[in-house]
């Protein structure tokens, strides 16, 4: 059969429309078909259900009536009883479809505009989600693209085949853009969107910064050098760790390339932003020391548990090592993840002085002793009275000055003093109304069981309810910020493993869990962590 005019006009309008949008051919076919079905409906009834189908290689359109078969018809104009179905076809069963072709019809304007709109509107659905499929895999990749226009601090980049916007907070302070400016940015985020498909770029971003020394360094390219940690204050300052898997490489040097040839090139994209390259180290000490650069450190001393640090300056390195506006240890806190605290040799010094008049004034109170005593207690690294209590007896006797009957005393002294103080808790926790069955949990002490009264946790069942958080207190990180949330025993020294085995303790007494719920759990975290070794060995 001979292909008529308009048929070889509709394939070559598909064709054009495919190449131009650079979409498949079909997607536009099938957007032809559903207008000419709009089409079909204006004329036989918006109720009707009508399919269109074009022969791809041909431009033959097919229109055709769907009928649903029923035993009981409600709408004729899209259902038939099956008996009169069965008069067509004997094998016809309910819930089949029956269909009725239609003859060709001639498109009035008012169709051929409202086929037009629903040709257009599919073709730019296709468009977007084609936009989307190509850009939602190259989240975290670097592109570059022409500033299109400026609206409101907000930059909208033509990319090419795709508009994308770099947020006004997103672009580097003090940073201008022009009509037709050339821009390079960072991939971090792609949604789709009622209005079509989204591309979010940032040229402040952490990773940013990462992807361009990727560029400009061969080694981190090739994986011999890793980037670790990024911190950055955009526009100013920014400090970056690097390790080398290569012990003859310098991974510093590298990145600084021959006579700073590589930095320089990523500075220069960041608009002058000053890079401080720093060695990553397993050592969280020594990295801390590193990222505090240029500023040099006498002392640190570490809380693992806090993941917090106190770092000891001379008192001429203090302003350099806080840096302009707390600039230098901000950016060394984000880059390392640890709370860091400064204090100068002298502010130590004093600090240290404080404690050692409160731990002095502390034995002479509690084993009413002069102050001398109380002094060389303190002097010995005794900081509670219940390490002289309990302490080996000798340990005491051999401080110069003392005898075995004065250590004897000594001890005598500080048993009788906690006593009192038990006997004072005890009858705090009665009256707090705290229960006694708290007390089987055996790490829990008296003042503990008071602390916990306090806050309203008086039963086995109280306390089974709660949550390590609760008792050791937690630590948030927002935009570079720490903020430190109390626990209710957090001045009592608990870890966080032993809050949670008392915890567990206490849900096995309440009879919350069982034995055999805690090895089941066991085995199942043992498989989970066999999974992940053979998955990272992979």
């Amino acid at each position: 059969m001979a292909v008529s005019a308009n048929r070889l006009e509709l394939l070559q309008i598909a064709d054009a429309v495919a190449r131009e949008k650079l979409i498949d051919r079909e997607i536009v076919i099938d957007a032809m078909a559903d207008a000419i079905q709009k089409a079909a409906r204006s004329r036989y009834g918006q109720e009707t259900d009508i399919r269109a189908d074009i022969n791809p290689k041909t431009g033959e359109i097919k229109l055709q009536r769907r009928l649903l078969v029923v035993d009981e018809v409600d709408d004729y104009s899209t259902q038939i009883a099956l008996e009169l179905a069965r008069d067509r076809d004997e094998n016809i069963q309910l819930g089949d479809y029956i269909t009725d072709p239609l003859p060709p019809m001639d498109f009035g304007r008012i169709a051929a505009q409202s086929a037009k709109q629903v040709i257009v509107q599919k073709v730019r659905e296709a468009e977007r989600d084609k936009q989307f499929d190509e850009y939602k895999d190259r989240i975290g990749e670097i592109v570059n693209g022409t500033v299109k226009r400026v609206e409101y601090g907000n930059v909208i980049v033509d990319l090419g085949r795709g508009e994308a916007i770099i947020r006004r907070d997103e672009t580097i302070p003090r940073e201008n853009f022009r009509y037709g400016d050339r821009v390079r940015a960072y991939v971090y985020d792609v949604r789709r969107e009622q209005r079509g498909p989204q591309i979010f770029l940032s040229r402040t971003h952490p990773q940013f910064m990462v992807k361009l020394f990727t560029m400009e360094v061969p080694e981190i390219y090739d994986g011999v050098i890793e980037i670790r940690s990024v911190a950055r204050d955009p526009g100013s300052r920014a400090k970056i760790a690097v390790i080398s898997n290569d012990s003859s490489i310098d991974p510093v040097g590298a990145c600084v390339g021959m006579r700073g040839s590589r930095v320089q090139a990523v500075v220069g994209e960041l608009q002058g932003e000053k890079i401080d390259i720093i060695p990553w180290s397993h050592d969280p000490a020594s990295f801390i020391v590193n990222a505090l650069q240029p500023a040099e450190v006498a002392k640190v001393v570490l809380d693992e548990d806090a993941e917090r640090i106190e770092v000891v300056v001379p008192d001429e390195q203090l302003s350099l090592a806080i840096g302009r506006r707390g600039q230098n240890v901000r950016l060394a806190s984000q880059l390392t993840g640890w709370d860091i605290d400064i204090l100068t040799e002298e502010e130590e010094s004093q600090r240290r002085q404080k404690e050692f008049v409160e731990r002095s004034n502390l034995f002479m109170d509690a084993l009413n002793v002069d102050e001398m005593v109380g002094q060389v207690l303190a002097s010995e690294g005794f900081s509670q009275v219940e390490e002289v209590a309990y302490v080996d007896l000798d340990e005491i006797a051999s401080i110069e000055g003392f005898d075995e009957d004065t250590a004897q005393e000594l001890q005598t002294r500080a048993r009788e003093h906690l006593e009192k103080l038990e006997a004072e808790m005890e009858a705090k926790r009665v009256e707090l109304g705290v229960a006694d069955d708290l007390k089987q949990i055996e790490a829990l002490t008296t003042p503990m069981l008071v602390a916990l009264g306090e806050n309203d946790i008086k039963t086995l069942d109280d306390f089974a309810g709660c949550a390590a958080d609760d008792l050791v207190g937690w630590t948030e990180r927002k935009n570079g910020e720490t903020k430190r949330f109390d626990g209710i025993l957090m001045d009592f020294g608990l870890t966080r493993v032993e809050a949670d085995e008392m915890i567990i303790k206490a849900r096995l007494a309440a009879g919350w869990i069982t034995e055999a719920d805690l090895q089941s759990q066991s085995e199942e975290a043992d498989e989970e962590a066999e999974s992940a070794d053979e998955q990272e060995q992979a």
